[in-house]
């Protein structure tokens, strides 16, 4: 992977000048990874299940970035990244580099690793908000300065990924708790939630990173980056565990002709004659497309070896799938989507009592989910009768981009130094804040209690963190587990999302 900016660059720029500012002799500084609040817990209009955690993920791609970012620049000849360094320094902030600063950097170069150690929890866990879920120091006391040098790219690389596993997450719980209620298994949660977001996050490297962390929880996805992402950095990622189906969009319906939706639909039903096909149904009319088209087509669909998926993508999906109840009684719009195809097509009732469509028809809606409304469709499903199990939500860029790293308070913070060999707790507890952006105070253990849940520990020495048996970290040093330009850190993919899972 190629970087434009070079390594001592990819940083905020007052980074540049903190290596003269800390006090002399300063041989060791350690910061911690939080998340400090959840907004999205916080500005729910109800509470809804699985709503509290911030899950840990994307460190393993973290790592890698980070090393490869710097295995470009420690490859390049010193001159040229010295001169680099001082002309740049100099055009930006007006003022040539201190001596002092450009000899840090030569050191740094010279050195050819980063001398940084990152402790860590296992990727898929999850916490409340306030644990510290990774730690950051230096491993050699003359590039103290590094530790928070690399905060800016360190949260850059790691808050989005984290923040999509924990909405994926959030989905989850949701799904699992109604298919507890309305449904005979859980079997189809796996695919319930759907993966739309590409074409709206901001970046093809959103669409890799990031949308991994969807995967942990769901297997439905559009998003192919992710995929290939995630074979290249997790050892053991299958890409036949997940998946999606044939599927028509607007174009495809309107080179049919208005006139032949019907037509557009017989086609596509012997095109794929077998097999799950989704085919949009809103591009006109839907009430039609289910009152009209589907009845006259009812034989073919009913005949195949496979499922005809009804997608709507427009309008309050909430009314277009559990239907308005303020139109007149009777209509389509009074009745919705999903009784409409149980007037066509019938069902069958578990052993709940809720209806659940006949296995030849399905619907997906993929458009504007959000958690409080897929929350809502399953409430109305549920009143009305019907198995959470009959609707399938495909999950876009509104949910999974309309996000930053304030959605759940992402900070790296340092909380600890050593300077001429004695200890100093660190620490910010603004008078001004509502208490979100206090800090630990010290060296800090991240360990795991009877009741299931992690906790942070913080005011410890240096020795105590370093000999704790109870910290649940795990340990990635840069000079010994990360040989630049020969291969990457791959950790096991079904440990994550078995952990992301517990």
């Amino acid at each position: 992977m190629t970087y434009s900016v070079p390594a001592i660059f990819a940083t905020d720029s007052y980074k540049l000048t903190h290596s003269e500012m800390y006090p002399e002799g300063m041989e060791l500084l350690f910061s911690t990874w939080v998340p400090r609040s959840d907004r999205i817990a916080k500005s729910s209009g109800r509470q809804l299940p699985g709503q509290e955690g911030v899950v840990f993920f994307g460190i393993t791609d973290t790592i890698n970035k980070i090393g490869s970012i710097f295995d470009t620049w420690f490859e390049r000849r010193e001159s040229e990244v010295l001169d680099e360094y001082i002309e740049f320094f100099t055009d930006f902030l007006k003022v040539a580099p201190a001596t002092e600063q450009v000899e840090r950097i030569r050191a740094l170069h010279q050195l050819g690793f980063l001398p940084i150690a990152i402790k860590h929890l296992p990727e898929g866990t999850v916490t409340k908000t306030g644990v510290v879920q990774a730690v950051i120091y230096n491993t050699e006391k003359e590039f103290a300065w590094v530790t928070n040098y690399l905060e800016s790219l360190f949260s850059t690389l790691q808050w989005a990924a984290q923040t999509t596993a924990s909405i994926a997450r959030n989905y989850r719980s949701l799904a699992e708790s109604y298919a507890e209620m309305t449904c005979d298994n859980n079997l189809h949660v796996d695919w319930q939630c759907h993966d739309f977001s590409m074409r709206g996050l901001s970046s093809l490297e959103t669409s890799s990173s990031a949308q991994l962390g969807h995967l942990l929880y769901f297997n439905g996805t559009d998003t192919l980056p992710a995929l290939f992402h995630g074979k290249k950095i997790y050892s053991d990622f299958d890409v036949s565990q997940f998946g999606s189906v044939p599927a028509t969009e607007h174009s495809v319906m309107c080179a049919g002709g208005e006139l032949s939706e019907k037509e557009t639909f017989q086609r596509i039903l012997k095109v794929y004659p077998t097999g799950i096909v989704s085919v949009v149904s809103d591009t006109w009319d839907l009430w039609k497309v289910l009152t009209q088209i589907l009845p006259d087509i009812k034989s073919e669909i009913m005949g195949r070896d496979g499922k005809l998926v009804i997608r709507p993508d427009s309008g309050n999906p909430v009314d277009i799938i559990c239907g308005r109840p303020g139109a007149y009684p009777g209509t389509p719009e009074y009745k919705g989507v999903i009784e409409l195809l149980w007037d066509v097509f019938g069902g069958t009732v578990n052993s709940k009592g809720y209806k659940v469509l006949d296995s030849h028809i399905g619907a997906i809606y993929g458009d504007s989910i959000t958690l409080e409304r897929a929350a809502e469709i399953f409430e109305l499903l549920d009143i009305k009768g019907f198995a959470s199990s009959n609707i399938v939500l495909g999950v876009g860029s509104f949910t999974y981009q309309h996000n930053t790293r304030d959605t759940y308070g992402f900070a790296m913070k340092a909380t600890a130094a050593i300077v001429n060999g004695v200890e100093r707790q660190l620490f910010k507890d603004p008078v001004t804040d509502d208490g979100t952006k206090r800090s630990f105070k010290g060296f800090t253990s991240t360990r795991y209690n009877e009741v299931d849940e992690y906790y942070t520990v913080d005011g410890l020495t240096w020795d105590e963190m370093q000999k704790d048996e109870l910290s649940q970290f795990e340990t990635f040093d840069f000079e010994l587990d990360l040989e630049y330009g020969r291969r990457f850190f791959k950790p096991s993919w079904l440990e994550a999302r078995s952990e992301a899972r517990v």
